[in-house]
């Protein structure tokens, strides 16, 4: 995968559901999870994940994508209300490939609230510029719902107190994202394991994404709902099997497992819009 500048795809398999572990984070030490109390949310502000992908459609664009991994990184930092942030290149085929895929690169940012963010990507000239260069875009708005592990030794992602009613709706599109840092003694056998996440039932977006080419992955996928997504983690044998495999043989020096509810979307990919 491509590099991105600054600062999960851990299990493999992830490359897409997540993690099988209890729901992705409730086994976890640090995990983070939180109760629903939705008259209470609604009176305060709620973190919000925002992931904006892009589909750059000729050379000249992609060209200037991938200039931009350097260069768009102190200007994205000026935005007001930006938070946590990192932008991405991707793999190719799938997204879950370590050889490049030059067309397609994405910004996550977290914000301290939805209206933040909304008026934060509307300012940011970066966004702006970014659109302007694809052929296609898309970017989710999200609240965390559950979250373990670290990313460059912090945790970026926050559990509000009070879920919103939205985040509480057990029907609700869910996001999911890992993150992990592969030992370099485990490329090949992580890269390897790396199983074919098809189309499986009530998936609606799948991005697989690069820090650090090769050794710092991240996937990111959309489900229809939380069942849609334990289908696809608990009964795929490959998926399985990969976990098992990278929590026997420490194939990570550092992991991530996150857990959103879609609030919103704003625009379309392959065609089609994610919410």
């Amino acid at each position: 995968m491509t590099e991105a500048s600054d600062a999960v795809t851990p299990d493999p398999a992830a490359a897409g559901a997540g993690d099988s572990r209890a729901d992705l984070a409730s086994d976890h030490p640090r995990a983070q999870s939180r109760p629903a109390d939705h008259a209470a949310a609604s009176a305060r502000a709620l973190p919000i994940l925002t992931l904006s992908a892009y589909r750059f459609g000729t050379a000249s664009a992609r060209l200037w994508a991938f200039g931009q991994m350097p260069l768009a990184r102190h200007p994205l930092s000026r935005t007001p209300g930006i938070g946590f942030f990192k932008l991405f290149g991707s793999g190719s085929g799938e997204g879950f490939d370590p050889r490049p895929n030059w067309s397609v690169y994405a910004i996550l940012v977290t914000w301290p609230d939805i209206a933040t963010a909304r008026s934060g990507i509307a300012a940011s000239p970066v966004h702006a510029r970014w659109r302007d260069w694809s052929a296609e875009s898309v970017t989710l708005y999200a609240e965390t719902a559950a979250v373990s592990g670290l990313w460059d030794g912090r945790a970026p992602f926050v559990v509000p107190p009070v879920a919103s009613a939205q985040n509480a709706r057990a029907d609700a599109p869910l996001v999911v994202l890992t993150r992990a840092t592969i030992r370099s003694s485990r490329l090949l056998d992580f890269w390897s394991a790396v199983p074919t996440l098809g189309a499986p039932a009530g998936l609606r977006l799948k991005l697989g994404l690069g820090e650090v080419p090769l050794l710092h992955q991240v996937t990111l996928t959309v489900w229809s709902d939380a069942e849609a997504m334990r289908a696809f983690a608990y009964r795929s044998p490959g998926h399985r099997e990969a976990i098992r495999r990278a929590r026997q043989d420490g194939w990570f020096a550092e992991d991530l497992f996150a857990r959103f509810r879609l609030i919103a979307s704003e625009g379309t990919w392959g065609g089609r819009a994610v919410a």
